[in-house]
């Protein structure tokens, strides 16, 4: 087994189905894991994501920077940097920047993010 590193300035972002652009430091279709999947999601200022939910993954949220909301189902938190949340399959969730500076969360998707698993409410 061959264990890749990824290098921050060669991964190429790009704008997922719920409308946050991401970084997937790791994941399935670039190195050798199997179940789980590592990403930097950047909100701008007074953006938000789509409400969406996976079927199947499980994701972690770690705020780096910024500030801003979340939505878990029915519910608000003031997010920050520090702030750690766990979020299940079926839960409706999003991201609000409601900050002057770029929103910065790492997710991690166990199984490993895909478009298929994200259903848009």
């Amino acid at each position: 087994m061959v264990n890749k590193i990824s290098r921050y300035g060669s991964i190429k972002e790009y704008i997922t189905k719920d409308g946050s652009e991401i970084r997937e430091m790791i994941h399935p279709q670039h190195q050798d894991n199997k179940k789980i999947s590592v990403a930097e999601a950047r909100i701008k200022p007074g953006m938000k994501t789509e409400p969406h939910y996976h079927k199947k993954s499980e994701e972690v949220y770690v705020v780096m920077a910024g500030k801003g909301l979340l939505r878990i189902e029915d519910k608000r938190y003031e997010i920050e940097k520090g702030v750690s949340i766990v979020i299940m399959p079926g839960q409706v969730h999003g991201l609000e920047n409601t900050n002057n500076e770029d929103l910065v969360v790492m997710c991690c998707c166990a199984p490993a993010y895909g478009h298929a698993d994200t259903i848009l409410v």
